[in-house]
């Protein structure tokens, strides 16, 4: 079994800067990385990191978004600058194991508004 617990979100001005934490425990995985979901728009991916260190990000966010982990620590982190007000939204931790299984967390607030 594999617990995601993720902290971090908050309110800050467009400009600005949040990182999330995301604790995943339980089994070893092969995967993880964060979605996103707004009032606008479906879930979607926003980054994610294979256990090899290989990392994937939408367009939106490339080159303001960094992901990465620290697998002593078993959290992933999601390092957000440069925020817009169209990043808004509840961001998902997920984990994918080696059993092709998807555990998410409980979602986490970010909110970008001055």
């Amino acid at each position: 079994q594999v617990r995601v617990v993720e902290s971090g979100g908050g309110l800050v001005q467009p400009g600005g800067s949040l990182r999330l934490s995301c604790l995943i425990s339980g089994s070893i995985v092969s995967v993880m990385g964060w979605y996103r979901q707004s009032t606008e728009k479906q879930r979607e991916l926003v980054a994610r990191i294979s256990s090899g260190g290989s990392t994937t990000y939408a367009e939106s966010v490339k080159g303001r978004f960094t992901i990465s982990s620290d697998s002593a620590k078993k959290t992933v982190y999601l390092q957000m600058n440069s925020l817009k007000p169209e990043d808004t939204a509840v961001y998902y931790c997920y984990a994918h194991s080696w059993t092709a299984q998807d555990y998410w967390g409980q979602g986490t607030q970010v909110t970008v508004s001055s």
